[in-house]
């Protein structure tokens, strides 16, 4: 999520995520493979899950679903519900115990939203930083003010397309501001990305920094990620892609599987950790039509990742456009782009996916 501040000061969050000569198949600590989108169990429950997904979604109440496990381990389908809807409960009972022998499993949590996001006591991830910069921290577009208020949210990472390197984030970190009502502007290639964001400075960016410079992708409505990049300029971004308190990350990528240990460095949150909690997410987020302003759209989004997010504990507004990566010491691989969330649950695309998308490769180890 991106994060608005009033421009009177008062802030508030916008309601509205090696190859080398072989690839080896990752094991889990007790030897047994992962349970990951080619496990034969976790493919019954796609396949259960695939079957149900769009009549469960016609239904407002019903947020999303994705494949997790139960307690025990066992393969499920999971259906979130919103647990502020008037009619959840008649919902819930109307909804079938299993699917083709896969149990079906009730989440009760509030809407996905978009995860920009407001100040809260954060330090090194919303400071101006020394060029050239570590990612993980405070930017966004240096236009995101509208309607009394700024948005920000997280540069993320560094990636590669042609030669050339950019900063990874989402799109409605860099480029949802789509109509000129309340700023009168829109956002354009070669705006400033600037560190921080807007959130972080009073909403002035005259007292941030311009690390990058937009480069239009529009990956929504119409794609299935949540992406957008800064060029780089010469000398504000480390070269070698380092992220506040996760450091150098691998240059290649790791697919998600359910339990996988994951972490992120993000504007709000800082430092987090968690695990993969749902493979193969179809979930819906509604988004703004710049700063604080009226909703452009709401997208479906299909082959999601999720994240166990107990009281936002994972991922905050102000925490989109934050990289997910796996939770290891030593240059870790890429996982997925985190771009919503709710108290309960965060949301990320699969980074094969986004880097497909832009036609880019992690700058890592």
């Amino acid at each position: 999520m991106r994060i608005p501040r009033s421009v009177s000061s008062l802030l508030k969050i916008a309601a509205s995520l090696l190859t080398l000569l072989f690839v080896a198949r990752p094991f889990t600590a007790n030897g047994d493979p992962p349970l990951d989108n080619n496990h034969p169990a976790i493919r019954a429950a796609i396949a259960a899950q695939d079957e149900v997904t769009d009549e469960w979604m016609k239904q407002p109440e019903v947020l999303g679903t994705s494949v997790g496990v139960t307690s025990g381990g066992t393969p499920a389908l999971t259906v979130y519900i919103d647990r502020d809807a008037t009619n959840a409960g008649q919902v819930i009972r109307n909804l079938p115990q299993s699917v083709r022998g896969i149990g079906v499993d009730i989440h009760l949590t509030d809407k996905f939203r978009a995860m920009k996001g407001n100040p809260h006591n954060q330090t090194s991830h919303t400071a101006l930083q020394t060029p050239p910069i570590q990612l993980g921290t405070s930017g966004g577009w240096s236009k995101d003010l509208a309607n009394g208020y700024c948005c920000g949210g997280t540069l993320g990472s560094l990636v590669s397309i042609g030669g050339v390197q950019y900063i990874l984030s989402n799109y409605h970190v860099f480029e949802s501001d789509i109509v000129s009502g309340g700023n009168n502007t829109t956002a354009q290639t070669g705006d400033p990305i600037i560190q921080p964001g807007l959130i972080d400075v009073n909403c002035n960016a005259n007292n941030a920094q311009t690390v990058a410079t937009l480069v239009k992708k529009s990956s929504l409505p119409t794609s299935n990620v949540d992406c957008s990049v800064g060029k780089v300029v010469s000398g504000m971004v480390r070269t070698d892609g380092a992220i506040l308190e996760i450091g150098t990350i691998s240059n290649t990528t790791v697919g998600a599987f359910i339990n996988q240990a994951v972490k992120k460095s993000g504007r709000t949150t800082g430092l987090t950790h968690s695990s993969v909690s749902g493979l193969n997410a179809t979930v819906s987020v509604t988004y703004d039509n710049e700063c604080a302003g009226g909703t452009a759209f709401t997208k479906t989004f299909t082959g999601q990742i999720v994240i166990a997010n107990r009281g936002s504990s994972f991922l905050n507004s102000g925490d989109s456009g934050s990289l997910m990566v796996e939770d290891v010491a030593t240059n870790p691989h890429a996982v997925g782009l985190l771009f919503a969330g709710s108290s309960t649950d965060a949301i990320a695309n699969p980074i094969g996916q986004v880097l497909s998308f832009l036609g880019a490769t992690m700058v890592g180890q």
